[in-house]
């Protein structure tokens, strides 16, 4: 990464993104370069979402993110300490982005009965 490229953990960096984010937690999938990459998914909105992901991804890197019920292409805009965000080709809309923080929060509550 850059020196002076933008931190996307700063909160000036997060006031220009044109969607909210919304925190997720659940497993999912990274298309990159002909590898699949177990990755898991951390937040996310209608552009884009960011993830835990072990696999060094240059910027720019086409990608194609599979939740399971969603499969959608994207581009890697950057990437830092094993975490990655990811910028849509096409935007979700609202019943996507819906559907898949539903399943995020049925995935939580199933692990946490399991404890």
């Amino acid at each position: 990464m850059a020196p002076n490229a933008p931190n996307p953990e700063d909160s000036a960096y997060e006031d220009r993104r044109a969607c909210p984010r919304v925190p997720v937690a659940m497993p999912a999938f990274l298309q990159a370069n002909g590898v699949r990459h177990a990755v898991h998914l951390l937040d996310l909105s209608a552009g884009g979402a960011k993830l835990n992901c072990s696999a060094a991804l240059l910027t720019g890197t086409a990608v194609v993110l599979d939740c399971g019920t969603l499969c959608r292409s994207a581009v890697v805009r950057w990437q830092t300490g094993g975490v990655l965000g990811i910028c849509f080709d096409r935007e979700l809309d609202a019943r996507e982005v819906t559907a898949l923080i539903a399943r995020s929060i049925a995935l939580d509550t199933l692990m946490k009965t399991r404890e």
